[in-house]
């Protein structure tokens, strides 16, 4: 008698779900359409979204700086202020020495002269090691950031302008984690996951934080979390990230450094003809050092126990001469 009742609770409740698809339907659709809708959608809405909001000529013809103007002294004293119980978290993910399909180049290092000695060797831009780029490593229809030519910044000798070596004195600043997948309640984002200004808004709200000039933020979308859990994937196909349609907002609110878990790009774009759109739009118009691969799982996990999601942030990249960029261990301070 209950096995028979259970079967006909059953069959109600999926008659109930069955009976939803149609309202479901034009929901996702909606949703679906209203994500395609937004610009900019093509490489001609791009290119109109760059003149809008680069920062050439905002902080002078020569500046080599870009957003990291923005972190003034004030700035590094308010940060500096964050520190209540001194705990620091890495945000540098190990080394990747193994081949896989999110690490076509693998750390290397090699014992030399009985092995009291090492060697190391990276090709660190790409999808596996925790980095910073420099502002001349993106260009756009052949300039730089601030308007340079190709040709007079970018050398087989290295970049003549904008290299990491204008970092030396290092970055400290608030830093500021977007934690994405505890606002959605889920371990990670599937790839391909688009993230919103409403997004970046609903977890400010959430937080109790409000992101302002001079910050740094870092975006978990869960991306290490899923690679533990179901292995590697090719993340320059398919990983979830910012849509390019919240670059002014993030001009807007004056972030300094953006940094994440991947490259911060949702891929594919969804702009049509740009293969990285937040990677263009933040060095290359708004002058924006980007963190990228970033391991935020310790960090995420750290500022939810602590129940405080703004934290001071230190970034100091090695001053390589012409560098377009460096490994990086940035470390947050609570």
């Amino acid at each position: 008698m209950r096995s028979r009742f259970l079967s006909v609770a059953a069959r109600a409740a999926c008659g109930v779900f069955l009976a939803l698809i149609p309202a479901l339907i034009p929901m996702v659709s909606a949703s679906r359409a209203l994500d395609e809708s937004r610009p900019p959608r093509n490489a001609a809405e791009f290119d109109t979204m760059f003149q809008q909001i680069k920062n050439w000529g905002r902080w002078g013809a020569d500046d080599q700086l870009g957003s990291a103007n923005l972190v003034t002294a004030a700035k590094r004293k308010q940060a500096v202020s964050l520190v209540k119980t001194g705990e620091t978290v890495s945000l540098a993910h190990n080394p990747l020495t193994e081949k896989a399909d999110d690490n076509s180049n693998p750390f290397e290092h090699t014992m030399l002269r009985g092995y009291s000695m090492d060697r190391y060797a990276v090709s660190y831009h790409g999808y596996a090691h925790s980095h910073i780029d420099a502002l001349c490593h993106i260009l756009y229809k052949d300039q730089t950031y601030n308007g340079y030519a190709r040709a007079d910044v970018n050398t087989e000798k290295g970049c003549t302008k904008l290299g990491i070596q204008n970092l030396k004195s290092g970055i400290v600043t608030r830093g500021i984690l977007i934690d994405i997948p505890r606002l959605r309640n889920v371990p990670y984002l599937e790839p391909g996951t688009a993230i919103y200004v409403e997004d970046l808004e609903a977890w400010e709200k959430k937080a109790g934080v409000k992101i302002a000039s001079g910050d740094a933020v870092l975006l978990r979308t869960g991306r290490w979390a899923r690679r533990e859990r179901l292995g590697p994937w090719n993340v320059g196909q398919s990983a979830a990230g910012l849509h390019a349609s919240v670059a002014p907002w993030i001009k807007a609110r004056g972030v300094a450094f953006l940094g994440g878990d991947a490259a911060q790009d949702v891929t594919p774009s969804k702009v049509e003809g740009v293969t990285l759109p937040i990677h263009t739009l933040m060095i290359t118009a708004l002058g924006i050092n980007l963190l990228d691969n970033q391991d935020l799982e310790v960090l995420g996990e750290t500022a939810a126990r602590l129940n405080r999601w703004e934290f001071m942030l230190t970034i100091a990249p090695v001053p390589v001469t012409g560098g377009t960029g460096f490994p990086l261990n940035a470390i947050a301070m609570f």
